[in-house]
């Protein structure tokens, strides 16, 4: 991959229209999380610093193409400037005269550019009106580089275009991962069901050496060989795609790696009397909610003699403790040898990014991606528009 970054564009004196993620979540009127936002402040610091004015475009939550108050990125600007530490000009209808007037050092931010229809279109007229915004077009949303939009694709290809700091962090971790790893690369994929991560093991099983599956996915892998699950979540109607996918591993010289042993409970709640078990002898009244210890130790010699990790979903039911026994333990393996220097990891997801700040081990990963859909589409090894758009 191939893209300019802010170090690579002269924006003394421009406008930079700069994409980026900050759809927080808020409650009563106020940001409960502002860790997108945290994490947009060393490219908007970098582009003031270079003599530029960055010009924000947003979108936040899902207005379907109409003006809603309640999604206006109005509300989320005193957020933004407690973390900036300075004034944020906001525009409901902006025009470029009115950006040109700026004072040098100023910041903007546009409104939620999903109150037009055109955005989601990626309408010819939008991305034109767009770009008749800046100078420079900066994106720094990797998490909504997986959409084709107005203001993440079809503005890129009307002006000179780079990526934004996070952007550029998320896609050389990204790179560092899959693109040209280190080998031998493992990967971790969890999660409820098999039939929402068909493409993900589709893709991974040509590109890692080891793939570790966990969580309800493993159940049904299980379920496939003829192992009885109990009363555990599976999907006992996926047989067929659980076994071509082994084979197809096989045939690419893929390990899979399944729990040998499972912590098994009749009661899916908290603190549930539970019990350790061979991965075969599951009781026909009890649910799989956890890998064993063997099956643990196994995860952890597989990430010892690793290179690189790259990891998404958890290994059971996480929520739950003492179900989040092996993901925290794996977790714990993997950070520590991530400081000590012998593993590249990298992490991404939702629940993934949930469990590994639980367990204490997020903060010594390489790199967690908060990006969601986009992590998992460059997982499954599609192309992102959004990244697309950047490249030379």
């Amino acid at each position: 991959m191939s893209w300019k970054t802010l170090d690579d564009m002269d924006l003394a004196g421009k406008l930079v229209l700069t994409r980026v993620d900050i759809n927080v979540p808020m409650e009563n009127g106020h940001v409960t999380d502002d860790t997108r936002i945290q994490r947009i402040l060393p490219t908007l610091r970098d582009i003031l610093s270079a003599g530029g004015r960055p010009v924000m475009l947003a979108h936040f939550g899902r207005p379907k193409g109409k003006p809603n108050p309640d999604m206006s990125l109005r509300l989320v600007a005193p957020a933004l400037e407690a973390a900036l530490g300075q004034p944020t000009t906001f525009f409901e209808k902006p025009a470029r005269a009115d950006l040109d007037a700026l004072p040098e050092g100023a910041v903007a931010l546009i409104e939620n550019t999903r109150f037009s229809p055109q955005e989601t279109e990626n309408t010819p007229e939008m991305a034109a009106f767009l770009a008749s915004l800046g100078d420079v077009y900066c994106n720094d949303a990797f998490s909504a580089a997986h959409r084709a939009h107005a203001s993440t694709e079809g503005v890129a290809k009307l002006l000179p275009s780079c990526a934004g700091r996070l952007m550029q962090a998320e896609l050389s971790a990204l790179e560092a991962a899959l693109g040209a790893p280190k080998r031998p690369v493992t990967a971790v994929v969890g999660g409820a069901k098999v039939s929402t991560k068909l493409e993900l093991l589709g893709n991974l099983v040509h590109r890692v050496d080891t793939l570790v599956i966990g969580g309800g996915m493993a159940n049904t892998f299980l379920a496939a060989q003829g192992i009885d699950v109990g009363k555990s979540l599976a999907e006992h109607e996926m047989t067929d795609t659980a076994i071509q996918i082994l084979e197809t591993a096989r045939v690419a010289g893929c390990r899979i790696l399944l729990p040998s042993d499972v912590v098994v409970a009749r009661a899916f709640e908290a603190h549930a009397e539970c019990e350790v078990v061979p991965a075969d002898a599951c009781p026909a009244d009890a649910m799989i909610l956890d890998a064993g210890p063997d099956a643990t130790a196994q995860i952890v010699a597989a990430f010892e003699a690793s290179k690189t990790l790259i990891w998404n979903g958890p290994l059971g039911a996480f929520e739950i403790p003492p179900f989040d026994t092996a993901t925290n333990a794996a977790a714990q393996a993997a950070a520590r040898l991530t400081r000590e220097g012998g593993l590249i990891s990298v992490a991404g997801g939702g629940d993934t990014v949930a469990a590994l700040n639980t367990s204490g081990a997020g903060a010594d990963f390489t790199y967690i991606s908060t990006a969601g859909g986009a992590f998992l589409e460059w997982m499954e090894g599609k192309t992102l528009p959004g990244v697309a758009a950047l490249q030379g």
